[in-house]
């Protein structure tokens, strides 16, 4: 993947992601910095459902020759999860 094509890098206010290693990437690559807002338990929910269901589930061990690779499989996999009821809609 071409890291220039990437135009935001969102993430909670972790420490884990809040350090001067990242900062100098993200600059590097001209990538803007997406922060949640403070005390604000949903911003995230989305993106936290999506990897509570992808992690266990999908992505262990896993190596992708190519991004859309990667995003079929996604696709597929939501679409079975979706299908067996666990995620409800």
């Amino acid at each position: 993947m071409n890291l220039q094509t990437i135009e935001f890098f969102h993430s909670d206010r972790g420490k884990g992601f809040d350090n001067h290693l990242i900062d100098k990437c993200l600059t590097a690559f001209g990538i803007k910095r997406s922060l949640s807002r403070k005390g604000c338990l949903y911003d995230n929910a989305i993106a936290e459902s999506t990897f509570k269901a992808v992690k266990p589930e999908f992505m262990p061990n896993t190596i992708f020759d190519h991004w859309r690779n990667l995003n079929w499989n996604l696709i597929t996999m939501w679409i079975g999860l979706i299908i067996t009821g666990f995620i409800q809609y």
